[in-house]
């Protein structure tokens, strides 16, 4: 959880983070759902397996993919459901809040922004994995 608070602040304001993460369990409470859970299943769906890495073989770079590790994964997953919040439209929600709260519905859903990134990076993965021989 503090992970999360950390990645969500900007320019060093954990206190403005905190305030805008704790705001969104509020409103998950309040639609019903258990925060802690809700978000942990976002997180899961959101945790990429495979990605792929650049590897210098003789001149040539080729995107060799590879297993994501455990806090690498944690932290790509945060940073997309992050990042994916900060893209919503101000219009249609008011608060980072209302934003965080619709990717993390969203992310729980398999659908999203955050969503279509993990599967972009598995089928890079998948796409490259002719050149899986090149990992060591």
């Amino acid at each position: 959880m503090t992970k999360f608070i950390n990645q969500a602040m900007r320019s060093g304001k954990k206190n403005a983070a905190a305030k805008e993460v704790y705001e969104a369990f509020k409103l998950l409470e309040q639609k019903g759902h258990d925060p802690m859970a809700i978000f942990n299943q976002a997180l899961e769906n959101v945790k990429p397996l495979m990605e792929v890495r650049p590897r210098r073989i003789g001149g040539a770079a080729y995107q060799v993919p590879a297993p994501v590790r455990g806090p690498r994964r944690e932290s790509l997953a945060i940073r997309w459901l992050l990042g994916a919040a900060r893209l919503r439209p101000n219009k249609e929600y008011h608060t980072f809040a209302e934003k965080l709260v619709a990717e993390i519905l969203d992310a729980v859903a398999g659908q999203g922004a955050a969503m279509k990134k993990k599967e972009n990076m598995h089928r890079m993965a998948e796409s490259n994995k002719a050149f899986a021989h090149f990992r060591w």
